[in-house]
């Protein structure tokens, strides 16, 4: 009784149902906005009709042939058994299909992984939970986050407040790029395994520590498109949107302008830093003032005090050829050089001789 109840509760329940609801209902791939996109979409429904030709094909062999061939009719079983001819039917024709198939599926693969001639490149690094993307070319860096409002993501003590018409796919800065433009992603992880994945534009890669994956695409029209780490990255995975707007090449230059115009100098180069950098003295007191003192000045850490004679005697008695080595190399508690790698040889042995002079 109980089952007939809830067989008929399911039954009105379905006869009822709104038809609002059903009007948004679809199934289909989002419109693909690059040609890896199309051709995988186009290969999604190629495949699928494929597919449905050979379940019609097959299933009405075998309904007609039960109902053609049933006992009621009188109908007695052939025999061709190891027949040659069927055997070979049977085993081409799937291989042809098959090879159809494959070759479309091949080509979009092979295509997939061409990033060569690319008119830009830019480099995704993945975080937890956010995604880095610099313009190797235009010197442009920055990161992307999840621009969600926490009110209408947490709802511990009750309601959130309404979600927006972009919930959990909105961020604070998208990637931007210019339209009819091959971009090619470098794509690595600065820690867990993450998915730089935009469906739109046909992009799928994985971003993993250690690695850099190249993917790439060609936005063929200008608007917003989204995506979402497509792997499992930790406790935030639900919460690291990616967004790419398309520009036209004219908005693309303005945005890259005023982009570049709020980043931060240029971190200088080391040459720039060593050149900029005061010269290591080579003067051995100078030497025994900046890398020496702060041990030797007060006989600390096993190192024999500055003029104390009676301390340095033992090490006078080693040949200033070794204590030039230690100096040098480092020994015990004595960092080499001092802790300074800058000075030169010839200046630390001015320094050791400096200390000995002091000693005599």
């Amino acid at each position: 009784m109980l089952l007939k109840h809830l067989r008929a509760s399911a039954l009105a329940t379905a006869a009822f149902a709104s038809t609002s609801a059903l009007a948004d209902y679809a199934v289909d791939i989002l419109p693909p906005a690059s040609p890896m996109a199309q051709d995988a979409y186009d290969l999604h429904w190629g495949i699928l009709w494929v597919c449905v030709a050979i379940f019609f094909i097959v299933f009405g062999a075998m309904f007609w042939s039960v109902f053609k061939h049933r006992r009621s009719q009188g109908a007695k079983a052939a025999q061709f058994h190891e027949n040659t001819t069927i055997e070979i039917i049977w085993t081409v024709v799937p291989l042809v299909v098959l090879v159809a198939m494959a070759w479309p599926a091949t080509r979009t693969m092979l295509e997939m992984k061409d990033a060569s001639n690319s008119d830009m490149t830019i480099k995704v690094t993945a975080y937890q939970w956010r995604w880095e993307y610099d313009y190797l070319q235009a010197g442009v860096r920055f990161n992307s986050s999840l621009a969600t409002p926490r009110d209408q993501i947490e709802e511990y003590s009750g309601p959130g407040k309404a979600k927006g018409a972009n919930y959990l796919l909105e961020v604070d800065r998208p990637m931007v790029v210019p339209v009819n433009k091959k971009v090619r992603l470098l794509i690595a992880s600065n820690d867990v395994i993450h998915g730089w994945y935009v469906p739109q534009l046909g992009v799928n890669q994985y971003g993993i520590p250690g690695f850099i994956k190249d993917a790439w695409f060609t936005a063929t029209k200008t608007g917003t498109f989204r995506g979402q780490c497509s792997q499992i990255c930790g406790k935030e995975h639900a919460y690291m949107p990616i967004v790419v707007e398309v520009k036209s090449e004219a908005d693309y230059a303005k945005w890259l302008a005023q982009t570049k115009a709020k980043m931060p100098p240029p971190e200088p180069a080391p040459q720039q830093v060593a050149a900029a950098a005061p010269a290591a003295p080579t003067d051995g007191k100078a030497v025994y003032d900046t890398a020496c003192n702060v041990c030797h000045g007060a006989g600390v850490a096993g190192a024999p005090k500055m003029g104390d004679k009676a301390a340095w005697a033992a090490r006078l008695k080693q040949g200033k050829e070794t204590l030039h080595a230690s100096a040098i190399k480092g020994k015990g508690a004595m960092p080499a050089k001092g802790g300074n790698a800058a000075l030169s040889d010839d200046a630390v042995k001015a320094a050791v001789e400096h200390m000995l002079a002091a000693a005599r």
